[in-house]
């Protein structure tokens, strides 16, 4: 999402350059051994391919190609894999739902289970990512952040967390710093971007110095993802990240 104008392998390095760890979408399209080469840090990556966590009839398929995944993220020494309660292809959900069910909820949880003990046995997290329905993911379920944390609650596994975006949970939830003490030792990753717009900090609404204290009070560690586009240069953008969070 940033230095678009260059190909992917000089982005990479660009952001590795300026001192961050990188994170990617899709892997199957990329040539990892490429992006090793680099000699980047690499953060996240999505960890499946096809189906719905929600769905009996394809959450095989989310388990399947977490494993693929788990394999892909090995070669690039990545620790964490990003999961959706629904399928997304080119944001938009594969097959939309209007409404959750009991149903839904059991599935995921069953499924997220599986990816648990697999996680487990790769050294490495899955992480469940709260979405927007409002502006970027209509007919997502169970996509805002109360439910990811119900279902990474329930299920009780140190293999599956949350990637708690702030961008997504401003849209559909707001109430931000009491959002991050709530979910707490839930949190695997945090995303940020400034609403409306989905920029950097600092060209929105959102007030990131204070969740950066909150995260602070909170003793919290671990990373901290910019999916944001840049709103004019990307070393700005990326240098207005950086000082949100110092």
């Amino acid at each position: 999402m940033v230095f678009r104008d260059l190909p992917i392998l000089e982005r990479v390095r660009r952001i590795d350059e300026l001192g961050f760890a990188v994170e990617i979408w899709s892997w199957h399209d990329k040539d990892l051994a490429a992006l090793a080469g680099t000699g980047a840090r690499f953060s996240s990556m999505t960890g499946y391919l096809h189906g719905d966590l929600i769905d009996p009839a394809s959450a095989d398929d989310v388990v399947h190609t977490a494993e693929l995944s788990i394999k892909a993220a090995e070669a690039l020494g990545i620790p964490r894999l990003n999961l959706h309660t629904a399928e997304l292809i080119d944001g938009q959900a594969a097959r939309p739902r209007q409404a959750a069910t009991e149903q839904m909820r059991e599935t995921a949880q069953r499924t997220l289970e599986r990816i648990g003990e697999l996680g487990a046995a790769a050294g490495l997290t899955f992480c469940v990512e709260n979405l927007n329905t409002i502006v970027d993911h209509p007919g997502v379920p169970l996509a805002r952040a109360e439910d990811t944390l119900a279902l990474v609650e329930a299920v009780g596994h140190p293999n599956v967390k949350m990637m708690l975006d702030l961008y997504h949970a401003q849209i559909g939830e707001g109430n931000l710093v009491e959002l991050v003490r709530r979910c707490g030792d839930a949190i695997g990753e945090i995303q940020v971007a400034d609403v409306p717009g989905r920029c950097e900090p600092g060209t929105g609404e959102i007030y990131y110095p204070a969740i950066a204290k909150a995260l602070r009070d909170m003793a919290y560690t671990g990373p901290i993802g910019l999916e944001a586009w840049a709103a004019g240069d990307s070393t700005v953008a990326l240098d207005a990240f950086r000082a949100a969070f110092s």
